[in-house]
């Protein structure tokens, strides 16, 4: 392997951050290679297009479907964010096998339990080693505009004791949940983000670096309940959360795309009739019809999937009152990224999807 790659995931990082923010450092690393607007992938949540990223695969073959998942035959409701879930090697594994050091830096622990069978070292900033702490401080809280810039320096240090064939960077996105693009929070906070990037390209010149996001970000202000509506046509429901996880003060739960299952599955040309007449409903989609367009495993999604408006999310108001400022994800309305690559060799590679961050280690860094 001729140098260190880092692939960088900028959690939430919806390309109006990047046209309003102040990046001088990204924006070099774009000039002197390249940026393309691309896609993430649906559901537009974490765990989905992370994982489809450190496999270059889609759900139908990876498994992850969702941040939180019904197992419908266990009967029990579970969040998907442990590597036996997944069912495709990573590019974590394959260097592993190949005897590449490969190193995993997040600031959410959840990714690493998700993703880091098979790296030689993970670290979140939740779950920081003492060794990390004393050399480059505490770790700020996950709720704060600092804990995005600490990871990148605690990889940045890390590297600068051991020597790496494959980092993957994972931040998160409390500020794109919290702040605008236009508020001054988010232009702090990309500042202490883009600063820290610059520390890590200046001390890895002959690395190669490749910067996406794992979905955008929108201001939401209409939450549906589609078990009450169904319920008046006479259509029992249950709609599990796809966006769901344990870091509720970013979006309490509530994303604009969801999974609904029917009492009975003989009803479902019927919901979809009602659904699509609902305002602030996009589409809804059966199992095949979703499984197919979003190259989903169809076993582990809900009878229906159903897309929401841009403004709108899906919940129940008896468990959870809609933030007067709460910006979320999940829809389509979330499914553009930015893709920079920066010291590379990516002539004649195509960069259509953020998994392709993955295609391109799978197929030109371990192949």
């Amino acid at each position: 392997m001729a140098k260190t790659t880092v692939l960088v995931m900028v959690d939430g990082f919806d390309p109006e951050y990047l046209e309003t923010c102040p990046i001088p450092n990204l924006r070099e690393m774009a000039r002197k290679g390249f940026m393309v607007e691309a896609k993430g992938l649906m559901p537009s949540v974490t765990n989905v297009n992370n994982t489809s990223m450190v496999t270059a695969k889609y759900p139908e073959s990876h498994g992850i479907t969702s941040n939180y998942w019904w197992d419908r035959a266990k009967d029990a409701e579970v969040y998907m964010e442990s590597g036996e879930y997944i069912q495709a090697e990573t590019i974590f594994q394959r260097a592993e096998a190949q005897g590449a050091r490969s190193l995993l830096v997040t600031s959410k622990d959840k990714l690493c339990r998700l993703l880091g069978q098979g790296a030689t070292r993970f670290v979140s900033s939740e779950e920081a080693p003492a060794d990390l702490v004393r050399e480059v401080g505490d770790p700020p809280p996950i709720y704060s505009l600092e804990v995005n810039g600490w990871i990148i320096d605690a990889a940045r240090h890390i590297l600068s004791q051991e020597a790496y064939d494959l980092v993957y960077l994972a931040t998160t996105d409390y500020a794109m949940h919290t702040y605008s693009p236009e508020q001054p929070e988010s232009a702090a906070h990309l500042a202490l983000l883009d600063t820290a990037l610059g520390r890590l390209m200046d001390s890895l010149p002959d690395a190669q670096i490749l910067i996406t996001a794992d979905h955008g970000m929108s201001a939401k202000t209409q939450m549906i309940h589609l078990p009450d509506i169904l319920a008046r046509e006479g259509i029992q429901s249950q709609a599990v959360p796809i966006i769901k996880d344990r870091y509720t003060v970013h979006h309490s739960n509530l994303g604009g795309c969801i999974y609904v299952y029917l009492q009975n599955p003989g009803q479902i040309d019927q919901a979809i009739q009602v659904l699509d007449q609902v305002e602030g409903v996009d589409e809804a989609l059966s199992r095949e019809q979703a499984a197919q367009r979003f190259h989903l495993m169809p076993e582990r999604i809900g009878d229906l999937m159903v897309l929401g408006g841009p403004e709108v999310v899906f919940g129940n108001p008896e468990e959870v009152t809609l933030p007067e400022t709460l910006r979320s994800h999940g829809s389509l309305h979330e499914d553009r990224v930015p893709i920079i690559g920066y010291g590379g060799d990516f002539e004649g590679f195509e960069f259509r999807e953020n998994k392709d961050l993955g295609r391109y280690v799978f197929e030109r860094v371990l192949r």
